[in-house]
């Protein structure tokens, strides 16, 4: 079932690229934008994190912590924050257990891989509640930014 606007945001542990445990029920308090993605260090990924790390400023004045999430593990994305000097965590869904909660889930991608995650943009308020939700089907497209500023804007 796709997660729907006004309902609890599911829960999950995953750990950021430091090994640190990111629990999402320990951040109420804090509006928490999640950023699916099917992989680091591809083109579109890429594009799309760096987009975030240049406009950070905007998430901090929004009192919103943004994560990005793919089943790469900690060592890779770690290695991916470093090279993009991406200003926020990364985390590892590698047993892909957020993305089937959040039910954006490619069940085959390209070269026939499967279990990857759709790109998906998730705006979760202060209360843990789903503010704003995005799937998209096309790996190629990227969430709608303006959207999702216009949302954290509204929360505050």
């Amino acid at each position: 079932m796709s997660i729907q606007i006004g309902q609890p945001a599911p829960d999950f542990s995953l750990f950021n690229t430091d090994k640190k445990e990111i629990k999402l029920s320990e951040l109420k308090g804090k509006n928490v934008v999640l950023l699916f993605i099917p992989f680091a260090f591809t083109g579109v990924c890429t594009a799309e994190l760096c987009g975030v790390r240049d406009n950070l400023s905007f998430y901090n004045d929004t009192n919103a912590a943004v994560f990005g999430i793919s089943v790469d593990t900690p060592f890779t994305l770690k290695r991916w924050k470093e090279d993009q000097s991406y200003n926020f965590d990364l985390l590892s869904d590698f047993n892909k257990e957020a993305m089937h909660a959040y039910d954006c889930t490619y069940e085959s991608f390209a070269m026939g891989m499967r279990g990857v995650a759709k790109r998906s943009a998730f705006v979760i308020d202060r209360e843990g509640i789903v503010r704003y939700a995005e799937v998209l089907e096309d790996a190629g497209n990227v969430p709608d930014f303006d959207a999702i500023q216009n949302c954290l804007q509204s929360l505050n």
